[in-house]
C-alpha cells in the first residue's frame, strides 16, 4: 500500500500538520487503518479509495474514525493532483461529513468544507481549571470553541489534557483576536488521541464563522500558534467555509508486511 506524509497549511517541511495519506487498491478492515493510524501516530491518517467516478476519503486518528478532517484532506488532494496527476486542478471527495471538493491555485489547495453552527454556552470553572485560563466565552459547534481576550494567552496556554478531555466535544479550540493576523489558535483533542493538533483545518470552521462574525468580515487570515505553527486563509459565506492552504511532500513509501 503507497503511503505518502504530507505536511499540510505550510510550505516548507516540519511545519505545519502532517498527515498521512494512504492509497490501498481496495478498502482495508476498519481495525487495519485503525492500527496503521496508530503505527504512525500523527493526528490523521487518511484512507482513500478510488470508487468508479467518485474518490471516497476517510480519516482516522490514533483513538478512531473521525466525520471531518481538514489539513489531511488537503495532504490526500496534494497527493492526488501534485505528486500523482490525477485531475485537472480540481479533486472531489465523498466523505462521512458530506461531498469535499478542492481546488488547487498557484501555491495552495482551496477546500470546501461545511461552517458548523455555533451556540453560546456557559463558561464555566471546569473550563478554566482543564484550560488554565478562563475564557471570556464559550460556544458551542460540533467542538467546543473557548475564546479569550489576547492572543498572549492562547499561546501560553498550558492545559491539563486529563481534564480537557472531560470537556465536552472532541476537541476543544481555544482562539483570540491576533496582533498580525485576524485570529490565533490552539486545538486540543485528548479523547481522540491527540495532545495538540498542530494545525486544525476543521477547527476552524469554527474558528473562522465566530471571527468573520465578530470582525465583520468574510475573509479571515488565521494562524495556528502551535509549536509547529500553520496559516489558514478562510473565506466564510453563509453554511460554507472555504479554508486554504499550502503542502509539501515529508516522505513517499510503501507499507509492507501486512
Amino acid at each position: 500500500m503507497r503511503q505518502f506524509v504530507v505536511d499540510a497549511f505550510t510550505d516548507r517541511p516540519f511545519a505545519g500538520n502532517p498527515a498521512a495519506v494512504c492509497l490501498p487498491e481496495a478498502w482495508p478492515t476498519d481495525e487495519l487503518m485503525l492500527a496503521i493510524a496508530r503505527e504512525n501516530n500523527l493526528s490523521e491518517t487518511a484512507f482513500c479509495v478510488r470508487e468508479r467516478a467518485a474518490w471516497r476519503l476517510r480519516w482516522f486518528t490514533p483513538g478512531g474514525e473521525i466525520d471531518l478532517c481538514g489539513h489531511a484532506t488537503l495532504a490526500t488532494a496534494h497527493v492526488l493532483l501534485g505528486e500523482l496527476g490525477a485531475g485537472d486542478d480540481v479533486v472531489s471527495f465523498e466523505t462521512l461529513g458530506g461531498r469535499l471538493t478542492v481546488r488547487r491555485s498557484e501555491s495552495r489547495y482551496e477546500m470546501d468544507f461545511p461552517a458548523y453552527r455555533l451556540r453560546r454556552i456557559e463558561v464555566t470553572d471546569q473550563m478554566e481549571t482543564a484550560l488554565g485560563a478562563r475564557p471570556s466565552e464559550a460556544w458551542m459547534g460540533r467542538d467546543l470553541l473557548c475564546v479569550f481576550d489576547d492572543e498572549a494567552t492562547v499561546r501560553g496556554l498550558t492545559p491539563d489534557l486529563g481534564r480537557v478531555e472531560l470537556l465536552p466535544g472532541p476537541l476543544c479550540h481555544a482562539t483570540a483576536q491576533g496582533l498580525e493576523f485576524d485570529c490565533v489558535s490552539r486545538s486540543f483533542a485528548p479523547s481522540l488521541g491527540i495532545a495538540e493538533d498542530p494545525v486544525c483545518g476543521s477547527g476552524h470552521c469554527h474558528i473562522a464563522p465566530y471571527w468573520a462574525e465578530q470582525l465583520g468580515k468574510s475573509r479571515i487570515r488565521a494562524w495556528q500558534a502551535s509549536a509547529r505553527g500553520g496559516e489558514l486563509r478562510c473565506t466564510v459565506d453563509g453554511e460554507r467555509c472555504a479554508l486554504a492552504g499550502a503542502a509539501v511532500t515529508f516522505l513517499r513509501g510503501e507499507i509492507v508486511g501486512l
